[in-house]
């Protein structure tokens, strides 16, 4: 991950949560895939700007603390606390080497995992979130969807965003997310592939059990429109579970 990529995107990415596939999917199957947040102690990696740290906040969680590499991400997080105190924490640290000495009954990884730029690094990612949990603690997320094939890839427009690749896709290759905003602004980052097996290697190395892609889900308030044919039929991204 390159934290001044996103240092100089920071604003953006936020207003991209605008988007409506943020709210109808990639929430909602945070919801389903995470249950009852009531008095845990959640870890938020890859929190960005902190939009589900804030949110997991109010469901209930007792404690959370949301991490990011890049420095930007967190002040603008920050920022949003001291305006509207929650009781989130903050902190600007790389998961790939994080050790925070503590434990967290759920870690949350929303658009983590898809910025290891190796296999290695994909387990890497797993061992460090292995650490950070007690026996039978949850990792949940959304990821880019490595079960995506290449010719959907330029078919989300309307949605708010197209993704390229390499012709050929192979493993460790980018994959390019390119957003556009409801304000017209557009921008750009890249995800790595990695082969569906790959993932499950790195999660079964870390020790991890029960790993499961899961979902998309879409929010039954939008259960009878045609709009997000194209997204479920194909989906661009996609949710996982497992446990320690």
């Amino acid at each position: 991950m390159d934290a001044n990529s996103y240092d100089t995107i920071a604003n953006e990415y936020r207003d991209s949560k605008q988007l409506d596939f943020r709210k109808y999917i990639e929430e909602y199957t945070l919801e389903q895939l995470l249950g009852d947040a009531t008095a845990l102690n959640i870890l938020d990696l890859a929190c960005g700007e902190g939009i589900y740290t804030r949110k997991l906040k109010k469901r209930g969680a007792a404690t959370i603390l949301g991490v990011d590499l890049s420095t930007r991400m967190i002040e603008l997080a920050q920022e949003t606390e001291a305006k509207e105190p929650l009781g989130c924490d903050y902190l600007v640290q790389d998961a790939l080497t994080m050790s925070l000495e503590r434990q967290f009954d759920v870690v949350v990884g929303m658009y983590l995992l898809n910025y290891a730029q190796s296999a290695d690094d994909l387990h890497q990612f797993c061992q460090v979130v292995y650490e950070h949990l007690p026996p039978s603690g949850r990792f949940v997320g959304f990821n880019d969807n490595p079960h995506n094939e290449l010719q959907h890839y330029p078919n989300y427009r309307k949605y708010g965003f197209v993704k390229e690749s390499t012709s050929q896709r192979n493993e460790g290759d980018f994959v390019r997310y390119r957003m556009f905003n409801l304000d017209g602004t557009e921008f750009s980052f890249n995800n790595f592939y990695f082969h569906p097996l790959t993932y499950e290697r790195a999660f079964a190395k870390a020790g991890f059990r029960d790993f499961q892609w899961q979902g998309p889900f879409l929010d039954p308030s939008q259960a009878s429109s045609d709009y997000w044919y194209e997204f479920m039929t194909h989906p661009p991204l996609i949710g996982f579970s497992a446990v320690k």
